[in-house]
């Protein structure tokens, strides 16, 4: 019942906005008219994760990262092998051997730690950049294409319930963002 009620919540929000929206536009009594009005829609994820720019940044991360993940499993391992001969040689070597080996041991577990973070940061802060650098081109896209096809506006398909399948820009502004940044 609550999800419902967060639905027709969420419902009215979007019609309320629409509303607004076309106000804002002049379609009120003594204004254009809804004819006048055309919206393309856009799955922007999808245009942006189906550009040629994106699949090549995408292989160029997978090959970095098995690379990467080689170097962290054999950090790990290293750190695991310590870990276990300590445990093995604890009891049988003098208090200061032990102590430099447990000494060694936390150096190294907080080094690979450290480098793991690190490499996720690098990873996470590259990604950014890429999905951002792309993000204002297709914006850029939408923004001609919306022109040359006299668009009122261009929105997000997933706040939208039905909408013609001649005004899906989603596919056209992948094709066009290929042609433009090949």
């Amino acid at each position: 019942m609550i999800g419902l009620k967060k639905y027709l919540h969420d419902y009215r929000m979007v019609v309320l906005g629409l509303w607004v929206l076309l106000g804002g536009l002049g379609l009120t009594a003594g204004g254009a008219s809804a004819e006048d009005i055309k919206i393309g829609f856009v799955d922007i994820q999808k245009a942006i994760t189906e550009t040629s720019e994106f699949k090549k940044s995408q292989m160029k991360f997978r090959v970095e990262l098995k690379k990467e993940k080689g170097i962290i499993e054999a950090r790990k391992k290293k750190v695991e092998d310590m870990l276990q001969e300590l445990n093995k040689q604890g009891f049988v070597l003098n208090p200061e051997l032990k102590k430099k080996k447990e000494e060694s041991f936390i150096r190294e577990k907080k080094d690979f730690e450290r480098y793991v973070q690190d490499r996720e940061e690098e990873f996470a802060r590259r990604e950014k950049q890429v999905l951002d650098k792309i993000s204002q081109k297709m914006l850029e896209v939408l923004k001609q294409l919306g022109k040359q096809k006299k668009l009122t506006m261009v929105i997000e398909k997933k706040a939208v319930f039905y909408s013609d399948s001649a005004l899906e820009l989603t596919d056209l502004a992948t094709k066009t963002y290929d042609r433009l940044y090949p």
